[in-house]
């Protein structure tokens, strides 16, 4: 599955330089074409259901604040943008950097900045006085030593538990699990019933799935000390939540493709749970020629994954400006309005995400939304692993191959050994 993965990655790095060389030659040869040279790329992985729904809505604002400006989407398909970063790493190393690409703000980042890939944009916090309208806690956990080198465009919540109230009702389990003990037994009863008690994805989701765990069992405290340059990955709490994650996966239906698919088992009535973002409620929730036009608290529901409630396990999607970017200018406008209330007002209600902003139109922001302002008001935070907050990508790679072979081998032993490892080689 790897080799079929990484050489479909070969194939799409090859095709994307070939048509990256060609798109370089069309400015060089245009003698100075204003067409060809004012074209944006924006570079993100938004093109499932929800979240191409909101980029085409901050779109529509930049074409309108932008006329001299063409914008260009190089989004590239894949839940988690796993396939996406391994483009944009080749595009980088060729010294071929799109104007501008989405990243998960924190810990994801550092390989480029540390690599002088990337330009600081503590001039546009300045100009536009971001630092006053982003939260001081998200300023905080972006600062790499006082620089600013993305602009977060949301917020997104990684610990929801995603729940089938008619299959919970079957099974006798009345409401959602607050304990990891809890959640065991409701899937178990769940079991019995003969439906799936907890649908998957792909790998990644697997590493979602993993980091909800892992807070659950060892609390808001213990978990953020997993990454600090101190922490012990070998004490007997985290070998209790390994077990804990070995025992939830071992309910778990087959893999599906990806996050959508494992999802639409829980929606559709086929399984009771599901751990994923929130971005899952866009999916849910949307129109059918958008999502699946489902209804909540009817047939979907949410609570904080199990373990996890007064804890918000955040992540940001935000976008940055390379070192080199052909068109400089066309990426600070589009960084402008990725930034703005009314690109991100515009991009989160149909994204399924809350605005990184504080001085956001909260009536857009509505039912499962509005739950989640209300949590990231209140609840105390924690970084997401899967999603770029806490480990950088070299981490983040090593304790993916170290689920991917735990899903094979079960054993818990080994996964904690190679956890440890990738602490330590992490580089962090």
């Amino acid at each position: 599955m790897r080799r079929r993965f990484m050489a479909a990655v070969a194939v799409s790095v090859a095709g994307l330089l070939t048509l990256s060389a060609c798109g370089g030659g069309d400015k060089k040869e245009s003698g100075g074409g204003q067409a060809a040279q004012k074209k944006v790329e924006v570079f993100s992985w938004w093109t499932g259901p929800g979240e191409a729904d909101g980029l085409k809505a901050m779109r529509e604002i930049f074409a309108k604040q932008n006329p001299d400006f063409e914008f260009f989407d190089a989004a590239v398909a894949g839940g988690s943008g796993d396939q996406a970063r391994a483009l944009l790493s080749s595009k980088l190393q060729a010294n071929q950097p799109p104007d501008t690409f989405q990243g998960h703000a924190g810990a994801e980042l550092q390989g480029y900045i540390k690599s002088g890939k990337l330009e600081a944009l503590n001039f546009l916090y300045d100009e536009l006085k971001l630092k006053e309208v982003f939260p001081q806690q998200l300023i905080d956990q972006i600062s790499v030593q006082g620089q600013l080198y993305s602009v977060p465009v949301n917020i997104h919540r990684s610990n929801v538990l995603w729940f089938n109230p008619s299959v919970l009702k079957k099974a006798g389990i009345d409401g959602a699990p607050k304990t990891v003990e809890e959640f065991v037994t409701d899937l178990e009863k769940v079991k019995k019933t003969g439906k799936i008690p907890l649908s998957i994805g792909s790998q990644w989701t697997l590493v979602h799935l993993l980091e909800s765990v892992l807070l659950g069992s060892l609390g808001t405290d213990a978990y953020n000390a997993l990454w600090t340059a101190n922490a012990d990955w070998s004490n007997a709490n985290v070998t209790k939540a390994l077990e804990n994650f070995k025992t939830i996966l071992s309910y778990a239906g087959s893999p599906q493709d990806d996050w959508q698919p494992a999802a639409k088992q829980v929606a559709d009535g086929e399984a009771a749970f599901n751990i994923m973002g929130d971005w899952a409620y866009g999916y849910f929730h949307n129109p059918p020629e958008g999502g699946l036009g489902k209804e909540s608290h009817k047939d979907f529901d949410w609570a904080a994954s199990p373990g996890t409630d007064g804890t918000f396990m955040w992540l940001s999607d935000s976008f940055t400006l390379p070192k080199g970017a052909p068109n400089r200018d066309g990426a600070i406008a589009w960084l402008k309005v990725a930034a703005s209330k009314e690109g991100q007002d515009a991009f989160n209600p149909l994204k399924g995400s809350i605005p990184a902003r504080k001085d956001a139109d909260q009536s857009l922001y509505k039912d499962y939304l509005s739950w989640d302002l209300e949590q990231w008001a209140s609840d105390k935070l924690a970084g997401s692993i899967q999603h770029g907050v806490v480990a950088n990508d070299q981490w983040r790679q090593a304790i993916t191959d170290a689920v991917g072979l735990f899903q094979q081998d079960k054993d818990v032993a080994k996964l904690q050994q190679a956890l440890v490892a990738a602490a330590k080689n992490s580089g962090q």
